[in-house]
């Protein structure tokens, strides 16, 4: 990429109820690692109906220089043909080099027609995002094949280079309430014959378990627990912890848990305090979501398990043996605490 090419990196900011999501912030602090290199802009993008000007500059405290706000009825809620209409404009109107999305619901939904409109190419679901400081290019690793190996993509022909990258993936930078930054509120022109369908109805969905991106505790299940009826040793644990019940893909495909609990490169990237990996063997695809933890405690009866190569603690043996053992001490450092 030659140096006269604009080198800002742009980061679709999504929000939900006008309520800004964790995963832009995220894409902010990565982004600004990577403007950094370049010695470039963070371009902040924000689409509602009723974002203000204090959560703008918000973004701006999270790593951003500039914050673009674009407020219209018709962008309250998320519907692709309006939403690409005015991101389209903003990105052809700002130039950057680089595009960011978070890759949820709607980040794969509105990123791939961005693209398309602009004439470029989109690398999805991104584990990795680094600047060729030679070239200048983004590279951009994402897992290939089933997750067996991790391929790095540049796209040195056309512009800006686009990526989607999954929630949890990126570290969100400590809020900096004394960063300066310009707040850019966008004129959108919108109407009806933008609307490509109408929606009748938002229902909010009432979640009944812990979001897991969210957990500083994860008790995580595997194949090797042997049966649904086991993962109520799991329950206990988490319980005694204050943590939360997560598990790889077997256990969400035997129907032992729920997709929203599963971690791994087909469900959630965490990056918890503590995870427990209990009767999990470590296969790459579910390695790709958690290494990033603090601390890694596995549990398994193969001592020959891959998982036992990323974690911090390893126990060989029976995790339904074990937990219920582990349950016990930590009740009796709890009683400890409460006599002392």
């Amino acid at each position: 990429m030659s140096n006269d090419v604009n080198k800002n990196v742009l980061v679709f900011v999504e929000t939900r109820q006008n309520i800004v999501q964790t995963v832009g912030l995220e894409l902010i602090g990565k982004a600004r690692d990577l403007a950094d290199i370049q010695q470039s802009k963070v371009i902040a993008v924000a689409l509602g109906d009723n974002i203000t000007d204090k959560q703008a500059y918000d973004l701006i405290a999270f790593g951003a220089d500039e914050a673009i706000i674009a407020n219209h009825p018709l962008l309250k809620t998320y519907m692709n043909e309006p939403y690409t209409k005015v991101l389209h404009k903003i990105i052809s109107e700002n130039k950057p080099g680089s595009a960011l999305f978070g890759a949820s619901t709607i980040g794969r939904d509105l990123a791939p027609r961005v693209s398309a409109r602009l004439h470029t190419g989109l690398t999805a679901d991104c584990t990795g995002l680094e600047i060729d400081e030679t070239s200048g290019l983004l590279l951009m690793t994402r897992p290939a094949f089933g997750g067996n190996l991790f391929a790095t993509i540049i796209c040195p022909d056309h512009s800006p280079q686009m990526a989607t990258v999954r929630p949890g993936v990126m570290i969100k930078r400590d809020k900096d309430s004394a960063r300066a930054g310009k707040v850019t509120n966008f004129k959108v022109e919108l109407d009806n014959t933008s609307l490509t369908y109408e929606v009748l109805e938002e229902v909010a969905l009432v979640k009944t378990k812990k979001n897991i991106e969210d957990a500083t505790i994860l008790v995580s299940a595997g194949r090797g627990m042997g049966s649904p009826e086991n993962l109520g040793k799991l329950d206990d644990l988490a319980n005694s912890l204050g943590a939360t019940v997560s598990g790889s893909r077997a256990v969400v495909d035997a129907g032992w848990i729920e997709h929203s609990q599963q971690v791994g490169q087909t469900g959630k990237t965490v990056r918890p305090e503590v995870y427990f990996a209990l009767g999990i063997s470590g296969a790459i695809q579910h390695v790709a979501g958690m290494e990033e933890s603090d601390l890694i405690i596995a549990i398994n009866k193969n001592p020959g398990a891959p998982i036992f190569e990323v974690a911090d603690l390893g126990l060989i043996g029976d995790a339904n043996q074990i937990v219920p053992e582990l349950i016990k001490s930590l009740n009796i450092l709890k009683d400890k605490k409460k006599i002392s």
